[in-house]
């Protein structure tokens, strides 16, 4: 089971530790982003700081129609208590969990300042 929060701006947080290839470590706290059907979106600045390794560059278009670029890079996160091998996207300045890294799981949101996140596997 994962536990988050919902800020005071209604985002559901969820803490996230990630790996880089050399053991490179950083604890972030990422927004659920239901709206969003990859995996994991990550600052540039932080694929920098955990030199992740390059897979490739995409495009993608947002849901105000702006279409963009961004790099590829491998990163390892541990989800629900397991480490995952992840194709993280480099774009925005902040950390986004995506639709592909939820699926198979429950999602609750309480939606209230202070609420609580919990994300269970499903049975």
């Amino acid at each position: 089971m994962i536990e988050g929060f919902v800020n005071a701006n209604r985002e559901a947080i969820v803490p996230l530790s990630l790996r880089g290839p050399e053991g490179q470590a950083r604890e972030v706290n990422a927004v659920i982003d239901t709206g969003y059907s990859g995996a994991l979106t990550l600052p540039p600045s932080l694929v920098a700081e955990l030199e992740l390794p390059y897979v490739l560059s995409s495009r993608a278009t947002l849901a105000d129609d702006t279409e963009v670029g961004f790099s590829v890079h491998r990163v390892i996160a541990l989800w629900d208590g397991q480490p995952r091998h992840i194709e993280a996207h480099a774009l925005g300045s902040t950390p986004l969990v995506g639709m592909l890294l939820l699926d198979s799981h429950n999602l609750n949101i309480e939606v209230v300042d202070g609420g609580s996140v919990v994300i269970q596997a499903r049975e």
